[in-house]
């Protein structure tokens, strides 16, 4: 046993036996944000066998205030968020497997993606990725945890398949969009980012070294700068719901044609494209082609494209993100104008 792990293994909850079955478990991050930063932070450390750290976006400034794997070098490399925290990560703990995967979690590639996992917990920014991990989880019966946190305000909840409610079952429908605040509206304080995913970690470390029973029920709502801790205790909604997935077994998000092509992002003036055929695209055959038309810098992992008051992101994957319109219409033709469809 690692001496690097010596005072876990003193904790109770975990011993030995508890370490040696850390050490087999594969753990799956979707998102890397504020709340994910901590969690792989924290279950790097702990020893687990993999991470993988799943994100489609990349790092801007406005990220450093609360997102603690990342900082200026990583914008001026253009590195991915994935990416840029596998880096880190490897450099905390060689002894384990970390994958960084850059692209947008959909019904296409969740089952490759999510294949294997013992866990899924939620870094992510948006309701339709996390119901579409509420879809595929409870199908195959992974357990994951929810996150989120806007203000001092954050919320968890622990979903395991045939044991508790799932998220469709406390949330029936995705908020309409435009309704509710955002880290750009609202803003955010980091604190309350690290508090939420340190719970949920914890919460991670129970559910993978099979401490069920000490596992928090119901969902935790936490505002931090008000002092107000409260549970919603939700575990009778399951018996009384007739929930579309867990009860129904109609798992709509995982439907190719549920999936939005255009998504906007978290209030941020910006439009993620998905190319329809996912193909991939020679990024440094692009910017040969794009340098006459505005300010392009490449590597191997995105390429950036400055035009007028708009900044195209494209990924190897074809995948975009149009800075500068909240837009679809005009997000897409931006793309089809310099990309292609």
């Amino acid at each position: 046993m690692h001496d690097r792990y010596a005072r876990q293994i003193l904790f109770y909850g975990i011993g030995r036996q508890g370490q040696r079955i850390l050490e087999e478990k594969t753990a799956v991050l979707v998102g890397c944000g504020a709340l994910g930063c901590t969690s792989a932070n924290l279950l790097v450390r702990s020893g687990i066998k993999c991470l993988k750290i799943v994100d489609r976006d990349f790092i801007e400034e406005s990220n450093l205030q609360r997102q603690s794997l990342f900082d200026e070098e990583d914008i001026n490399k253009n590195l991915p968020k994935a990416v840029a925290a596998q880096k880190k990560l490897q450099k905390v703990n060689s002894q384990i497997q970390i994958e960084a995967i850059v692209v947008d979690l959909n019904p296409s590639n969740i089952e490759t993606i999510l294949e294997n996992a013992n866990i899924v917990i939620d870094g992510t920014d948006n309701f339709e990725t996390r119901f579409l991990i509420n879809d595929y989880c409870v199908k195959e019966g992974i357990p994951w945890i929810y996150g989120a946190c806007i203000g001092s305000m954050g919320l968890t909840m622990n979903i395991i398949p045939l044991k508790t409610p799932c998220l469709r079952c406390v949330l029936d429908t995705m908020p309409p969009f435009g309704t509710t605040e955002t880290c750009d509206t609202a803003g955010i304080i980091a604190p309350i980012a690290s508090m939420i995913a340190s719970i949920q970690t914890a919460e991670a470390l129970k559910i993978l070294t099979d401490n069920y029973d000490d596992l928090r029920k119901g969902l935790l709502k936490v505002d931090l700068w008000r002092n107000d801790i409260k549970t919603l205790h939700v575990e009778g909604i399951k018996e009384k719901s007739d929930c579309v997935t867990c009860k129904q077994h109609y798992y709509e998000f995982l439907s190719k044609d549920k999936y939005s092509m255009t998504t906007s992002l978290c209030g941020r003036n910006a439009i993620q494209i998905l190319h329809p055929n996912g193909s991939k695209l020679d990024l440094i055959t692009l910017a040969t082609r794009l340098e006459k038309v505005g300010e392009v810098s490449v590597n191997n992992f995105l390429l950036r494209l400055k035009i007028d008051t708009y900044e195209l992101t494209v990924f190897s994957d074809g995948r975009s993100i149009i800075t500068g319109t909240n837009d679809p219409s005009v997000a897409k033709g931006l793309y089809a104008k310099y990309v292609g469809m």
